[in-house]
């Protein structure tokens, strides 16, 4: 049993030798892109249910 996650435990740290990390400056753009995407959908979204909610209740009136 032990044998077995000892084995495991090698072929992880080799694996994880085969990974291509990240640059820190590659992390921070990457990061600010997300940020800024999700402040846009979610003030694209945010107009479109106000558009919506502002139909909705015109018609329903």
């Amino acid at each position: 049993m032990f044998e077995k996650i000892k084995q495991f435990l090698k072929e992880v740290r080799f694996e994880l030798t085969k990974v291509t990390w990240t640059t820190r400056e590659e992390l921070i753009y990457s990061t600010i892109i997300v940020i800024v995407v999700s402040l846009v959908l979610g003030i694209f979204i945010g107009v479109v249910d106000m558009i919506f909610s502002n139909l909705t209740s015109m018609l329903l009136g």
